[in-house]
Order: C-alpha cells, then sequence, then structure tokens
C-alpha cells in the first residue's frame, strides 16, 4: 500500500557521495456487505472443534509473547536489524534550497535517465534491477507457485509465475505488432484482473510506459492523461469504458490500438481487439525484437507513469524508473517481513484502484518480489462484496484506505446493536480486554513475556471468530494508507486483536516511505522510515514540526514534460519536499501535523484540488461571493456557501443587505429576498433550487465520483477579517491567498458526524 537479487545489466551507475550532513533534523532507519457477521453475534457460538491450522502467526504469537515472524525465515531476514548509523552510507547535503535541482538527479523527458541514489551499504547498496530481471528472478525461485487468481462464475483460476512471465511477453509482442514506440504510453482503464497486470508489465517489457487511468475518470479527463503520455494503446475493462475513449478518440493522434478485455464487443470498429485477439496476434512472434528492446532498458529510466492532482491545473505525471519500483518492492518486503513463497506464501487481495500507486506496489510488486500469491476481487468489493473475497482467500496481509476500515467498523456496530443483551456485555468485556492487552504490547513494543488469562479467553470466545468472519484469520499485517485515519477506528479495531499499521508515502515517493511493524507501531503515528531513505524535517518550530522532506531510491525520477513543477518538488539537491507538516519523536516515530499545500485527501484516498471546483461553483452560480470546499480526511466532499453582499465601509464587516447585483439574481430567479438571512440554511426554496442546480451542473463534470459536493449549506454571513474567518499566514508561498481561520470548524458539525476535531480550515480565491 510494498528476494533474492539476481544480477544486474551491465551498467554505469554512480554512487552519490556528499558532504557529511547535520543530523540535528535528520533520521535515517535501518531498521463490507450484509454477510459481515456482527461482533456479538460471533461470540456466543460453540469452540470446541476449532481447526489449529485456522490459528494465524499473529495469534500463536499473542500466545507465546514470541515474534514468530522475526525468526521463522532465518536465511532471509537478519537476526539483528541494522542501527542508523549502518543504513545508509552515503552522506546526503543539508541545503534545502529551491532553486533548479542537479539535472542528473531528476529529468522531466520521458526517454531521460537519471542518477540512482545509491548508498555504500545497507538497503540503499542493493544492486539495481530492472522490472524485467526482477521479474525473471521470480520466475527462477517460484516457477510453479500461484501468482494470480482470479473467479469465473463459481470457479477459481490461477495461472503460475512461469505461465504469468510468458503471458506478459506474449501481451508485450501484441503491443509491439500493434505500433507501440519507445517511451510511449499504454493506458490501462479498468478494474482490477490479471489483464490489468498483464497489460502493465506488457507495457513496460515492451519499452512503453505503464499508465493506469483512473475507472471514474470522465472521456475528457482520460482525454488529457492519454494525451499527455502520448498513449498509442488503451486497455478498456468493458463496453462502458470504451465508450469513454471511443467519445475522444478524434482527439488522441497518438492512439493506434484500443484492447477491451472483458465481455463481448457490442460493435466492430477498426484497431479495436478483443483480450483473445489481441494476444494472438503475438503468440507467434519471434522474441528476438522483444528481446533486444529489453535489454537495453536500463534501471534508471521510466516505466511507469501515475497520475496524480496537484493543488491547481491538470493532473501531473509522476515519471517513476524500474529501480524506483524493483528496490522498492525488495525494501518493503524484507522491511515488512514478508515471507518468501518457498517458506510460506504470502497471499493479498487485489480491489484499490490500481492507478494509485500503494495498490500496484503491493498487488503487483512486493508481492512479485517474494512470490505471493494475488486475488482478485469482484468489481462491487467496495459496495459489499469485499468480505466475501476475504473469506474464500484468507490473505496473510491487507491492505486498506481509511474507509475501507470505516465501514468495516459501521456494519459490524450497526449489526451489533441488534444483538441480545448477554452478546452485546461479552462484547464490550473482550473489547476492552483487548484494546487494554493491545495497548500495553504496543507500549512495550511487543515484549510482552505471556499474554494475561483474561486476554486469551476473550481470544477463545471473541477475537478468533470476528477475524473469521472478516476473513483475516490468517491475516498477520494490516495496514491503512493514502489518507488519515482516525483514533477511534484504530483503537476500535485494536480492541478486536487486529492492530491496524500505518504507512506513509505518495507517489512521488513510489508509495511507502514511512511503514509501521507489529514490534513498532504508536497509534496515530504513520511509522519509521524504511531502511535505506532518509527524512529531513525542514525548518522546524519550537515543537519539532516543519515540512517533511524524502530522500532515498524511491523518490521518483520528476513530472512528465513538466519541469518547472518537477524543480517545485525536489530542491537543489533533490530532496522531495512533501507539502505535509510533521516530526518525529525520540524513537523515530514520524507523525504528520499538517499539509502545507491546498490540497484535500479524502478519506478514500482521493486527492482533490479544491480551487478548480470552487471557482467552478462561483461560475455556475454568480450569486455566491465565496465557496470553500471541505473533505479532508472525510467520506465525501461538502460545501460552504456565502452569499454577495453589502459590505460595512468602515470596518469591513459583512452586512445582512444584499448587494444589488445579487437583488437582481434573485428577481430573474423569481426570488423576493434582499438580505442574507432570508436565504442563508435553505430558508428560501427558490435560491436553494437554483444553486442545486448549479452545483449539479459543476458535478457533470467532475472527473471522478469523489470530486463531486456531495452535501452543501449557505451561510448567515460572508468571510471576513473582522469576523475571523480571514487572515494572513505567516510565511505563506507567493500566490497563496488568505485561509479560513475558525468557519470550517464551526459549521463542520453539519456535515460530519464526528464533530469538528481534526478538520484542516483551509480557503482560497478570496477578493477583500
Amino acid at each position: 500500500m510494498h528476494l533474492i537479487v539476481c544480477e544486474p545489466a551491465a551498467m554505469s551507475t554512480v554512487v552519490v557521495m556528499d558532504p557529511a550532513r547535520d543530523a540535528s533534523n535528520l533520521q535515517s532507519s535501518c531498521g463490507t456487505g450484509d454477510s459481515i457477521a456482527s461482533l456479538d453475534e460471533v461470540t456466543m457460538d460453540s469452540t470446541a472443534n476449532e481447526s489449529s491450522e485456522e490459528e494465524s502467526a499473529g495469534e500463536r504469537e499473542a500466545e507465546t509473547g514470541a515474534n514468530t515472524e522475526l525468526t521463522n525465515n532465518p536465511t532471509d531476514i537478519p537476526t539483528e536489524w541494522p542501527t542508523h548509523t549502518q543504513s545508509v552510507s552515503a552522506q546526503r547535503p543539508d541545503s534545502l534550497s529551491l532553486a533548479v535541482a542537479k539535472p542528473d538527479l531528476w529529468t522531466s523527458s520521458g526517454d531521460g535517465e537519471v542518477r540512482l541514489r545509491m548508498g555504500e551499504s545497507g538497503f540503499a547498496s542493493e544492486p539495481p534491477l530492472t522490472v524485467d530481471q526482477m521479474f525473471k528472478t521470480a520466475v527462477e525461485r517460484f516457477g510453479s507457485y500461484t501468482a494470480l487468481g482470479w473467479k469465473e462464475g463459481e470457479q477459481t483460476k490461477t495461472i503460475n509465475y512461469q505461465e504469468y512471465y510468458q503471458a506478459c511477453r506474449t501481451a508485450a509482442k501484441s503491443f509491439l505488432k500493434l505500433g507501440l514506440e519507445r517511451y510511449h504510453g499504454v493506458g490501462i482503464l479498468g478494474f482490477n484482473s490479471a489483464e490489468w497486470f498483464i497489460s502493465d508489465i506488457a507495457a513496460i517489457l515492451a519499452g512503453g510506459f505503464a499508465v493506469g487511468i483512473y475507472t471514474t475518470n470522465s472521456p475528457d479527463a482520460c482525454q488529457y492523461v492519454a494525451e499527455n503520455c502520448k498513449a498509442n494503446i488503451i486497455v478498456v475493462e468493458n463496453h462502458k469504458q470504451l465508450q469513454k475513449i471511443l467519445q475522444v478518440q478524434d482527439k488522441l493522434p497518438h492512439l493506434k490500438a484500443i484492447i477491451q478485455y472483458k465481455d463481448a464487443l457490442k460493435e466492430k470498429r477498426p484497431n479495436l481487439y478483443t483480450w483473445t485477439e489481441f494476444m494472438e496476434l503475438g503468440r507467434d512472434e519471434p522474441d528476438t525484437k522483444l528481446d533486444d528492446i529489453i535489454t537495453l532498458q536500463k534501471p534508471n529510466q521510466c516505466c511507469t507513469l501515475i497520475y496524480t492532482s496537484g493543488t491547481t491545473g491538470q493532473p501531473k505525471g509522476v515519471m517513476l524508473s524500474h529501480d524506483n519500483l524493483t528496490w522498492t518492492a525488495f525494501a518493503v518486503g524484507r522491511y515488512v517481513r514478508l515471507a518468501e513463497a518457498t517458506k510460506s506464501q504470502e497471499i493479498v487481495v487485489s480491489y484499490l484502484p490500481l492507478s494509485h500507486i500503494a495498490a500496484q506496489m503491493v498487488d503487483i510488486w512486493v508481492t512479485m518480489k517474494v512470490g505471493g500469491a494475488t486475488y482478485f476481487a469482484q468489481p462491487d468489493a467496495l459496495k459489499g462484496s469485499l468480505v466475501n473475497t476475504m473469506r474464500e482467500v484468507r490473505p496473510t496481509a491487507f491492505m486498506g484506505v481509511p474507509r475501507v476500515w470505516e465501514k468495516m467498523q459501521e456494519k459490524m456496530k450497526s449489526v451489533g446493536a441488534k444483538s441480545s443483551t448477554v452478546r452485546r456485555k461479552v462484547a464490550v468485556w473482550a473489547k476492552g480486554v483487548g484494546l487494554q492487552t493491545n495497548l500495553s504490547k504496543m507500549n512495550q513494543n511487543g515484549a510482552m513475556a505471556r499474554m494475561p488469562m483474561n486476554y486469551r479467553l476473550a481470544k477463545k470466545l471473541v477475537f478468533k471468530k470476528v477475524r473469521k468472519a472478516l476473513g483475516l484469520d490468517r491475516c498477520t499485517k494490516c495496514y491503512t494508507g493514502a489518507a488519515p485515519i482516525t483514533k477511534d477506528t484504530l483503537e476500535f479495531f485494536l480492541s478486536l486483536d487486529i492492530p491496524v499499521y500505518e504507512l506513509y508515502g505518495m507517489s512521488e515517493s513510489t508509495g511507502p516511505h514511512t511503514i509501521s511493524l507489529p514490534d513498532a507501531f504508536r497509534l496515530t503515528s504513520v511509522g519509521k522510515l524504511i531502511p535505506g531513505c532518509e527524512t529531513k524535517i525542514n525548518n522546524p518550530d519550537e515543537e519539532g514540526n516543519g515540512e517533511i522532506c524524502f530522500w532515498g531510491r524511491h523518490v521518483f525520477m520528476g513530472y512528465l514534460n513538466q519541469a518547472d513543477k518537477t524543480e517545485d518538488a525536489l530542491d537543489t539537491e533533490g530532496w522531495l519536499h512533501s507539502g505535509d507538516l510533521g516530526k518525529q519523536d525520540d524513537n523515530g516515530f514520524l507523525f504528520i501535523t499538517g499539509r502545507i499545500k491546498e490540497l484535500i485527501i479524502t478519506a478514500g484516498g482521493e486527492n482533490i484540488p479544491p480551487v478548480p471546483i470552487e471557482d467552478a461553483v462561483k461560475e455556475a452560480v454568480p450569486l455566491v461571493s465565496n465557496a470553500m470546499l471541505i473533505g479532508d480526511k472525510r467520506k465525501f466532499l461538502a460545501m460552504l456557501l456565502t452569499i454577495k453582499c453589502q459590505v460595512n465601509g468602515d470596518t469591513g464587516a459583512p452586512e445582512d443587505e444584499l448587494m444589488p447585483e445579487a437583488v437582481e439574481l434573485c428577481r430573474k430567479l423569481g426570488s423576493n429576498a434582499m438580505r442574507v438571512s432570508e436565504i442563508a440554511g435553505g430558508r428560501d426554496p427558490v435560491i436553494h433550487a437554483a444553486i442545486q442546480e448549479g452545483i449539479n451542473r459543476v458535478n457533470e463534470k467532475a472527473t471522478s465520483n469523489a470530486q463531486r459536493i456531495q452535501k452543501w449549506t449557505i451561510l448567515n454571513q460572508d468571510f471576513s477579517i473582522p469576523g475571523g474567518e480571514l487572515g494572513e499566514r505567516g510565511g505563506e508561498q507567493p500566490g497563496q491567498g488568505p485561509w479560513v481561520g475558525r468557519c470550517a470548524c464551526l459549521f463542520n458539525a453539519m456535515f460530519f458526524s464526528s464533530g469538528p476535531e481534526g478538520l484542516q480550515c483551509r480557503f482560497s480565491q478570496v477578493t477583500i
């Protein structure tokens, strides 16, 4: 949400050696459907004949206090994790000047190469690999092991690593036959599937760029991505997604073919292929051309593009190199102590959007590195079927964005509330025991000598059944990332003996930068650094809060064709500026304390630039003076609106009387309103309907469902400096406007039952 190494192809690698750094601010580390059972329903069943095979490694650990994950693979995992000074020998510079970065550390050209951020020892010194080299090693070591699995009707089908690799090579030859050019994109638009994985890897092997496209994207948004990456080929899931591409096909000059991998074609068009037809194109093609292209590939060249929203404007293409993917997969797999398939095969469920780096890293690359098996959920996974897949597959590792964990929590609470009094009392008792025991274990870094008797009883009566009901009975690694998660949700699952570990990173860091571990986690912390990575807290205040900056081989190459944006993200020495505020405690745990960027991250992990949406609403509804979008850490977007009103010339305070132009607009709409108080809070149904109509028009143009405004309200007065909503932000970047100081918190409770705590107050584009 992320071991054995083969020899890399011959290439020249420059090891970065820089002056010694100031260590004061630098840390380097080596080291829900209806079928979900309620908590109460699983507490009173008989436990006499439970199979010992269903007890996970994590459960056995709880009984003995021993961390079996640390010692069960002695040949793969060091018995002593390196210290801070052992992990990275390369000395990183301290300079954080925001001028042009060294050109050899980044590039904005698709055909460019970068200098790898190698270290002298530890994880950072791992030999660089291309995707093909890592895949071949996986085939050599795990060829007969299951690689991918999916359901067709009631039947489960699988392919092993040998078959997986051959399918990718065949698809790569088909791409070349269709005219895929070097450094051109292959767009993939559809739900997670074996065809998605094969298309992604085949595009890389054939010398192109693998480019995931969000399934919720509008046709225009699809067009932008396809045009930006010069897509020669687009792979779509079904007729619905096909229609998006056909609508904009004439605006895509580089497009040569479209492939539909699911369902029969409803119409035959030139250069439109079914998956079977597509694979037949390359089946009998000679290997020579493909092998020549693979041989020329280098670890420091781009192979994947991840499109991520900035604070304004169109999405940016994050260029990730072969080394970004293969090194991060190695580092994460080793750090979280994933078992290799020859010892005990890891199992994951693929359901999160693969256009996001978190899903790609977990589902494709880390799993491949250790020879794990990936099983695909159904397309309606997030509407309720995910738990059924989980029960069937019984994953050993599971990654969920906060909203997934919240939906599980909500469902269990809802069903549990209908249970009998006895069951509810047993559940309350067990949860109390679970929370206290796991908090103690957390504070002792997992080193408890023996679990208390009441915990073992609660586990037998409740915890095992809850895990089994959720399909987590074999899962020893439950993770959350992509957005902040509430402490309440973390404590809920901790009380059920299901620790949910946080990780933190961004597309520009190839996914994770810090990760929590069973023996190293703290509630609300995003964990410790992955070995070989480094963090610098830039310009910390008295409490240690500053901007979080990254260094390591996971740092991206640059934004495709956007040198200026790349320079904004990377400073002169190559440090990646996250835009997040954070601090580290004395034990190396990182805590996120705020954001610098004007960017909303929803509970589902969607990155949403608020300014374009706010501007669109003001354009669609001229009566609106200011619009403020709310949705950071939330399930959906909401908006606060103010109406154009008179302003006191002496104090600058907003008054109740409408501006003349607002009165005129009201008359045109059929309203007799003269004051804000006659409109606010939905008091005027005519105005309310007109605003809703305008917001509907804005929502129709949204690039994804996550960017739609779900709720809104009109406030009693406009924002102002005298009112305390607006003010100057100290040290703000040029071009950034005033911000909201209190109104978001005051009105947050209208939309979100969890109350105002933790809401990020933000505002933009205000005319005073």
